[in-house]
């Protein structure tokens, strides 16, 4: 089974969980959304780069999520949550080194092996 990168996890947890909430009209059910994707980033962050690191990504993770309210003030909605968004999965590549292909054979992603 393929495995998705952290990153694009992170970046659509923000994305999906704003869009949730927006189409639903129920935000706690964005916030499941949300905190589902979160999780299983993180989960994917320790196991890519260690608890310090998954503990400082998901930190940047709630970060975003607290940052993009104010921005959407002076930007918009759904500006804001694709500018955060693409931070989070930036910092996300950054951290666990990850970034598509570039992982493929070698670095921490499949620890040399080529399987994530």
């Amino acid at each position: 089974m393929a495995k998705v990168p952290a990153a694009a996890v992170a970046a659509s947890g923000l994305v999906g969980g704003y869009a949730v909430a927006r189409w639903t009209g129920k935000r706690p059910l964005g916030g499941v959304a949300l905190a589902v994707a979160g999780g299983i980033a993180a989960y994917e962050w320790n196991r890519q780069a260690g608890p310090r690191a998954a503990a400082a990504l998901t930190g940047a993770y709630v970060a975003a999520f607290i940052g993009s309210h104010p921005l959407a003030k002076r930007i918009g909605a759904w500006p804001s949550v694709f500018a955060v968004a693409g931070g989070m999965a930036a910092a996300s590549c950054a951290v666990t080194s990850c970034s598509g292909s570039a992982c493929a054979g070698r670095g921490r992603c499949g620890q040399g092996t080529g399987t994530d």
